[in-house]
């Protein structure tokens, strides 16, 4: 049937009506929020409104984001110190071990993803350990990320998140946490994770930039959707319990792929990057934030994402229940 007798505005009409007929629903219990924790505070110059914080500060921070419906976390770590190897990754007495503690004791049923990685910890800045050319050594830095997953377990993370994107990560750390008694605790794998610009200032706020070269090795090529499903179905296979596309805005179309492939629960990391340009174009009063942040996270779920990891996630959470 087409116009007159079909007319789609006849169910837009009022508010009512358009809530009744929406197909994609956004709440706070969608979002985790990427949290910065240091020795001491500091404010992300671009990032306004995020901060490094304290191990006191993120305690609180996680009460206030429960408060609103937010189930969790991702925890990221800026040591004191960094090494070759990264050894504060795996270090028991780690920024990241005391803080998920800390939290864990002050809000038991608060979500602590625990992201595993080397590169806030080396002091070349990448995501593996060097092999004798200077080449990331792939097979050599597997040890080193299961070392790093079984100390965040053995400190209380409910979740341990590979974003690494060395290849057999996702295997190598489910056996080691089933080898240690950890086999419930469930890996959220950055499964698609692209080489991108859009990570610009979370280098700046986990003091993780390349120290030489870039990561185009072993992250992703953009240009590349059907590579992208190949990871995914990679590290389903080696027991990944989630899966993640990261960044979420210029791979909708890759979360929409992956959704289609696979009932595993879905992730999306809406980046830095993404949300600093949102930030900058609010304050240059070139459209309403709160608009464009719930249209954007809407979009990211109507792709196909269950989860966002999001900067947005308190701001958003608030405007959700006004």
């Amino acid at each position: 049937m087409a116009f007159p007798d079909t007319r789609l505005r006849r169910l837009r009409r009022t508010p009512a009506l358009r809530g009744l007929v929406r197909e994609t629903e956004l709440r706070a219990s969608h979002f985790l929020a990427p949290l910065f924790v240091a020795s001491t505070s500091q404010p992300i110059d671009l990032m306004p409104g995020v901060s490094r914080l304290s191990i006191s500060e993120i305690v609180a921070e996680a009460g206030e984001l429960a408060s609103l419906g937010i189930p969790g976390a991702v925890l990221f770590g800026i040591p004191d110190e960094k090494d070759p190897e990264g050894s504060g990754a795996w270090d028991d007495e780690g920024i990241v071990q005391l803080a998920t503690r800390a939290i864990k004791d002050a809000h038991p049923e608060f979500v602590v993803v625990a992201d595993v990685c080397l590169c806030e910890y080396t002091s070349h800045g990448h995501c593996g350990v060097l092999g004798p050319g200077g080449e990331i050594d792939n097979d050599a830095s597997l040890e080193l990320l299961a070392r790093s997953a079984v100390s965040l377990a053995r400190a209380g993370a409910d979740v341990i998140a590979p974003s690494d994107m060395m290849d057999g990560r996702v295997g190598v750390i489910r056996a080691e946490l089933d080898s240690e008694g950890f086999s419930e605790i469930p890996i959220l794998a950055y499964a698609a994770k692209f080489a991108s610009a859009y990570y610009g200032p979370f280098r700046e706020a986990a003091d993780s930039a390349p120290a030489f070269g870039d990561r185009r090795g072993y992250q992703m090529d953009g240009a590349n959707g059907r590579e992208a499903l190949r990871e995914v179905e990679l590290d389903i296979a080696e027991g990944a319990d989630i899966v993640m596309v990261k960044p979420a805005l210029p791979y909708l179309d890759v979360i929409a792929a992956v959704r289609s492939m696979t009932k595993l629960p879905l992730a999306a990391y809406n980046v830095s990057g993404e949300y600093a340009m949102v930030k900058a174009a609010a304050a240059a009063g070139a459209f309403d934030e709160r608009q464009v942040v719930l249209e954007t996270l809407t979009a990211i779920r109507r792709a196909g994402a269950d989860i966002i990891v999001t900067y947005h996630a308190k701001d958003a959470a608030q405007w959700l229940a006004q």
